[in-house]
């Protein structure tokens, strides 16, 4: 495990305890070579390969493909996304099929109102809706039980095509292999691109927070834009490769119930990769060193225990128990327990007398002005389980604390 430090602090997060469990076809999977994968409402393993389609529920393995459902419209699958109603949806090469634990639905371009292009390359969930991203533009559903498809095309969208759907809670983004990320609102097309600050014109993934942080996979790292829509931050070393190789083409975003940011990574022409996250103060990496099956990392999905399930060109790797442990740093200051249930006692030797506590977005979510000295105890109780930072100020120290409540 290497640590990418951003910013100082007087203590850090270790990784411990985790576990990673490695599936090939000798554990019962399709294909070693695993293009996409996601988990169910019921936290059942989806992937999807170029034979086919298989359900893992952590015990069986089902696989479903054109000989068993010849419903289902190809065996290549390069997009497979479950949504919250329990449907699981797949992408080919011969349009998109639909399973609703019963049945498998395709609809394709030969479909009266169907999907654009049946060269898919993107799935999502809008709300409510699905979002189909090809290399003609998006297709969507308004009401999955209503399967009338509307589109958006050209010139709105640049030629090749939508990589990834995400609706901000009031309107739509959209981002293309060449044409950087597109605003959608009221039928008003705004692009963001290498001329408005992203690092690359090929984005690949997006993922909006709940502070409306827009953090854009590229083929070149991560950019952030800001909720206002204003400002880029870069994101460019999140797994450590030897210079001048600093680059990090990103291949999949996910966020995970602590609301921290997974990126998995691959740089194709030095094959290698794989996964690192963002705390909220620096990148922790993980590939074949620690364990993981390859180096060709092709997709990302989270399950309800924040276990981290990565396919790759080699197998699945699923990456559990992750947890941190807060290393006192040559420090007189001590915060316990850490972990917490959110009441934790603070002992000082300064005295302070301003104390804030932001979350993972860097947001404040509590402040006081008090006098803090020695030892106080403190309720964050009302917080959900998430990595938070204390901050301890007065007129000449400021003291800061990393804190997980579970």
């Amino acid at each position: 495990m290497r640590y990418i430090f951003l910013l100082i602090f007087i203590s850090i997060f270790r990784l411990h305890s985790q576990t990673i469990t490695n599936y090939t076809v000798n554990d019962g999977l399709l294909d070693n070579f695993v293009e996409c994968i996601t988990v169910d409402i019921n936290d059942n393993i989806w992937i999807g390969t170029s034979i086919g389609i298989q359900m893992f529920d952590g015990v069986n393995w089902t696989i479903y493909n054109t000989s068993t459902h010849p419903e289902i419209a190809s065996d290549n699958v390069s997009v497979i996304q479950a949504m919250s109603n329990g449907d699981v949806w797949i992408g080919t090469d011969e349009g998109v099929s639909v399973f609703d634990g019963i049945i498998w639905v395709t609809y394709n371009s030969t479909n009266t109102n169907g999907v654009l292009n049946n060269q898919v390359k993107s799935i999502d969930e809008v709300n409510g809706g699905v979002w189909v991203g090809t290399i003609s533009g998006v297709s969507y559903l308004i009401d999955p039980a209503n399967p009338s498809w509307n589109s958006i095309t050209p010139p709105d969208l640049h030629w090749s095509g939508v990589n990834s759907t995400y609706f901000d809670g009031n309107n739509t983004w959209l981002a293309s292999p060449l044409g950087g990320i597109t605003h959608y609102e009221n039928s008003i097309f705004t692009v963001y691109d290498t001329s408005s600050g992203l690092l690359s014109q090929n984005v690949t993934d997006l993922l909006i927070d709940p502070s409306g942080k827009k953090w854009i996979g590229t083929g070149s790292g991560i950019s952030v834009l800001n909720s206002d829509n204003t400002n880029f931050t870069q994101h460019t070393k999140m797994y450590l490769l030897s210079p001048p190789d600093t680059l990090n083409p990103v291949v999949d975003l996910e966020m995970d119930s602590y609301g921290r940011i997974w990126a998995g990574i691959y740089v194709g022409y030095l094959a290698q990769g794989g996964v690192a996250y963002w705390n909220g103060l620096q990148w922790n990496d993980y590939d074949v060193t620690d364990g993981l099956v390859g180096t060709n990392i092709r997709d990302l999905a989270i399950d309800s225990q924040d276990n981290i399930w990565i396919a790759t060109s080699t197998g699945i790797s699923m990456i559990s128990q992750i947890a941190y442990n807060l290393l006192d740093y040559q420090t007189p200051e001590l915060i316990y327990p850490n972990p917490t249930d959110g009441d934790i006692n603070i002992s000082t030797n300064n005295e302070y007398t301003d104390l804030s506590v932001y979350n993972n977005l860097g947001q404040c979510v509590f402040s006081a002005i008090d006098t803090y000295t020695h030892s106080f105890k403190l309720d964050l109780t009302f917080l959900t389980r998430g990595i938070y930072h204390i901050v301890l100020t007065n007129n000449t120290t400021s003291t800061n604390y990393n804190l997980l409540i579970k």
